[in-house]
């Protein structure tokens, strides 16, 4: 099984074609779960989604909305904690129930027991419906780093240094940036129905290329997707530009 790419022209183009595969896969159900990511590629998603209307309208209403991962030892109202930066990127522009965004606790005395609340809390729910990603540039999916299995599930994990200083730029210095988190688990991102996978800029080509192309490697986590019979990469030009023309040219810039 391999995953469906859509090429388009730039990182603005990747939010709208992102939105509008997003906005279908909700219609599946009457109370939809939307998984949101966090990082800079989702943020032209999040502003088409803005575009388009309130939460209401969308079709989330007071449906939960689960964030995939969360920095230990770092307090919810941290400013560059995933909860703040979930509420200040996606609740808040989307109107959503800020109740009913789920982040994982890393600030919990037993962050195990954390991880299975957030499992339980997925299952409450009905699972996640559309499930948007970014990739990292050594290939991680929410935290998941090279070699995790792809049958893991929400648990404690460290930090690789290059994701930590692709990190630290959003942070006063490298040595401020956690060194661990908690994260859904490959086999937890999976279970979603679909997923939306967003990249834009060279830096992010050599990780989407490994995604797609071959079979599948621990080495390149995003390369677990292509076991996923509905995930759809959205790309811009320089992040599908490693990409096998005869294998993908006839989905480009739609």
């Amino acid at each position: 099984m391999s995953v469906s790419v859509r090429i388009v022209a730039d990182a603005a183009a990747v939010g709208d074609a992102a939105a509008e595969l997003v906005i279908a896969g909700l219609g599946v159900r009457d109370a939809p779960v939307l998984g949101v990511a966090t990082g800079s590629s989702p943020l032209p998603v999040y502003a088409a989604l803005e575009r388009r209307g309130p939460a209401g309208r969308l079709g989330l209403g007071r449906a939960p909305a689960p964030a995939p991962g969360e920095y230990v030892g770092r307090p919810a109202d941290h400013p560059e904690s995933y909860r703040s930066v979930v509420d200040r990127e996606v609740t808040t522009r989307l109107g959503l129930d800020p109740s009913r965004v789920a982040v994982p606790d890393g600030t919990a005395e037993d962050l195990g027991a954390a991880c299975r609340r957030y499992e339980a809390a997925l299952r409450a729910a009905g699972g996640v419906d559309v499930q948007i990603l970014g990739i990292g540039s050594n290939g991680h999916i929410g935290f998941n780093e090279p070699g995790t299995p792809a049958d893991s599930r929400t648990r404690v994990a460290e930090l690789m240094p290059s994701t930590r200083n692709d990190n630290a730029r959003y942070f006063p210095s490298l040595a401020d940036v956690p060194e661990r988190c908690i994260t859904q688990g490959i086999g937890t991102i999976l279970e979603a129905r679909s997923i939306v996978l967003v990249a834009s800029g060279e830096a992010k080509a050599d990780a989407v290329a490994r995604a797609v192309s071959g079979t599948p490697d621990p080495t390149c986590p995003a390369s677990a997707l292509q076991a996923h019979p509905r995930v759809t990469f959205v790309l811009d030009t320089a992040a599908a530009s490693l990409l096998d023309p005869a294998r993908h040219g006839d989905h480009a810039l739609h």
